[in-house]
């Protein structure tokens, strides 16, 4: 397998080397996903993809920039592709990731977050940087299991009178209508809770706020 195939990259804009990393679905088979992020005239691309029995792929080599976080931000970061590593994980959003593909995952993250020294807490969903436009990696994907391996965060419980929005704006999330940010914030860390925000919210997003969060 040639390693690197996909035409679509650049140069990381201002020389910055990644420090952050990206997590997607693909939505579409792994074999669908492989040409789509391999054809010049897609014009996406990531830095790895991670079918259901666990292959990881190479697509473009992490010192350049790949096209697929598109429009968004993080920690007040904008053009995150400059910013970012991208791993699409084979999946269409309805399902639980296979088991052989998350532990592929974790190996994976394991090598990136030591090879550019990036924090656990600096491994976000595409949902999480795009909430108005992007769901993924979706309800299904296991963020806690990450965190159990030090790979991405779990909130515990911190004060439940904090205001939600100074919250998560301070771990990260940006601007946006709050039913938008309020959903996005579920879909990672409270992906059955439904209504509107409620005490666990606010105290789940204070605790990630405190410890992850910006000053």
């Amino acid at each position: 397998m040639t390693p690197f195939p996909s035409p679509n990259f650049g140069e990381r804009r201002g020389g910055v080397s990644p420090s952050l990393v990206v997590i997607h679905y693909t939505a579409i088979s792994c074999d669908e996903a492989r040409a789509r992020l391999c054809d010049p005239t897609a014009e996406v691309s990531a830095h790895w993809l991670i079918s259901e029995t666990g292959m990881a792929e190479a697509l473009v080599d992490e010192r350049h920039r790949a096209w697929h976080a598109g429009a968004g931000a993080w920690a007040g970061l904008e053009d995150i592709n400059s910013h970012s590593i991208g791993i699409e994980l084979a999946n269409d959003g309805s399902q639980p990731f296979a088991e052989p593909q998350m532990a592929a995952l974790e190996t994976l993250l394991t090598a990136i977050l030591a090879r550019w020294s990036i924090a656990p807490h600096r491994v976000i969903g595409h949902s999480d940087m795009a909430p108005q436009r992007k769901s993924d990696p979706g309800r299904h994907f296991d963020w806690r299991r990450l965190a159990r391996q030090g790979l991405s965060v779990w909130p515990g419980l911190g004060d439940p009178t904090a205001p939600l929005a100074t919250s998560l704006t301070r771990f990260g999330y940006p601007d946006a209508p709050a039913d938008i940010r309020l959903a996005a914030f579920r879909l990672r860390f409270r992906p059955w809770a439904t209504g509107p925000e409620d005490a666990t919210d606010r105290a789940l997003a204070q605790h990630l706020a405190q410890e992850f969060g910006q000053a």
